[in-house]
């Protein structure tokens, strides 16, 4: 099929369909053309047959094409390009044979655990690069010729600058950009001409994946891509359709009240809440804590191992509220999440789609309700229209709301208190380096069930904080 041309000259990639409706023929891991080892660390992972995005992208790349993967969040992305990159590997062993770059720390992460997972017991060797870990370790690391490299680009052209006898000029045969909007947007436009300026033109193959993404030819250019064919399963900004969306309208001084009356009637599912600034986390699980919730924050303030170690304890299950800025919102799988809640509207439309998509994912079902005041009522039409749909209102009994009133006033009160605390605590001692606000943040409380602290409204005796 050949490429069809632009209104102003360019060439377009190729586009592929997926498969109808009509098309019911269930295609496994070995149908798509992989080998039997990587076909059993599939079985292994649970990988029963492949996700739509795996089924049209694989055979392709496979071939050795340039692929743009457009698919939903939730829809087995990385195993897209992770399967025929290690099937490449395996046929032509190399050391420095993959490069991922990703825009957060905490999906380069996942993305090596996946490697790890599918490649490991076949040799493989990855190796992770991001920012707030120490430089030395990681070039030990490189030191010994990994096969995949998983990085943030800032931190991968610092080891390419200043790490002796790192070079990517040689070997590397496979770029992949994991949501390859947000790595080709202007806050990363420094670092990827530099990378694409350090490693091989001829002879690598690409591969961009997003679930939203924009067409402009000239980033495709900008990151090299021959003849890509662009591998689309969905409509552009869609949401699964076993998520359940809803939106809240709420006066801004009732927010907290509205937030913790929704986690004490949905007690026992687990949540991830957004938060526009990394104050507003810290501010919300000290508040959330101080009524008896399990509540963890998580911003690019912390420090990352902070960052590692909260989220750590939200996969494992000992907190069950993930208060977060939109570090967590892309490409973070975590099959238990149940409930999203945009505290703050998104100031980016398409930060929707990325935030809602940590629940609802492989095929469970999901909850999404978006926090909308006074001042939100246009981001939230343009989310609106993005998605093609008008969200139902999330129902709430008011009278039911204010009984938790006092109780949430006073926790708000104790919360900015701590707040402040630790401020005093930092400018009192020695300054900290930049990305370590936050780390005060105790978390060694021992919880106890939200209905004990919080049923009963404001007039109830208040149970002293262990």
């Amino acid at each position: 099929m050949s490429s069809s041309e632009s209104d102003n000259g360019n060439e377009v990639p190729e586009e592929v369909p997926s498969d109808g409706e009509d098309n019911k023929v269930t295609k496994t891991f070995h149908d798509l053309g992989l080998v039997d080892a990587l076909c059993e660390n599939c079985e292994k992972l649970g990988w029963k047959k492949p996700s739509k995005i795996q089924a049209e992208a694989i055979p392709l790349a496979l071939e050795g094409r340039d692929i743009i993967g457009l698919a939903e969040t939730g829809s087995g992305k990385t195993g897209a390009f992770a399967l025929p990159i290690l099937q490449a590997l395996l046929e032509t062993p190399t050391r420095l044979f993959a490069l991922i770059l990703t825009p957060t720390r905490e999906l380069a992460y996942q993305i090596g655990e996946q490697f790890d997972k599918l490649g490991g017991s076949l040799g493989v060797k990855t190796c992770v690069l991001v920012g707030g870990m120490d430089m030395v370790e990681q070039s030990v690391l490189l030191g010994k010729m990994p096969h995949i490299i998983v990085a943030t680009p800032g931190r991968l052209m610092d080891h390419l600058q200043n790490t002796k006898g790192f070079t990517l000029k040689r070997s590397l045969k496979y770029l992949v950009m994991d949501e390859a909007d947000r790595i080709l947007n202007m806050d990363f436009e420094k670092e990827v001409n530099q990378i694409l300026a350090n490693i091989p033109r001829e002879g690598r193959r690409n591969m961009l994946f997003s679930a939203t993404m924009t067409k402009k030819v000239v980033k495709l250019q900008r990151a090299s891509l021959s003849d890509p064919v662009k591998v689309e399963v969905n409509s552009k900004y869609q949401t699964v359709d076993k998520l359940h969306q809803y939106y809240l309208f709420i006066p801004l001084k009732f927010k907290e009240l509205y937030l913790v009356h929704i986690i004490n009637e949905m007690q026992g599912n687990s949540f991830i809440i957004f938060c526009s600034t990394c104050n507003g986390t810290l501010k919300l699980a000290l508040m959330l804590r101080n009524l008896g919730m399990a509540a963890i924050p998580l911003n690019g303030h912390m420090s990352q191992n902070k960052r590692l170690g909260a989220l750590n304890k939200f996969k494992s299950k000992s907190r069950s509220i993930l208060i977060a800025t939109d570090v967590a919102s892309r490409g973070l799988d975590i099959p238990h999440v149940d409930v999203v809640i945009n505290f703050d509207i998104p100031t980016h439309s398409k930060d929707y789609i990325h935030r809602v998509g940590r629940t609802a994912r492989a095929g469970r079902s999901g909850k999404a309700i978006t926090f909308v005041s006074q001042y939100d009522v246009e981001l939230y039409q343009r989310i609106e229209q993005l998605i093609g749909k008008k969200l139902p209102k999330f129902q709430t009994e008011e009278n039911e709301v204010m009984t938790f009133q006092d109780r949430v006033n006073e926790a708000t009160r104790m919360a900015k208190m701590e707040l402040k605390d630790m401020e005093e605590r930092k400018k009192g001692g020695k300054r900290r380096k930049r990305g370590e606000a936050g780390d005060d943040f105790d978390d060694s409380e021992q919880f106890i069930g939200v209905r004990k602290r919080v049923k009963g409204g404001g007039d109830g005796n208040r149970k002293k904080r262990r």
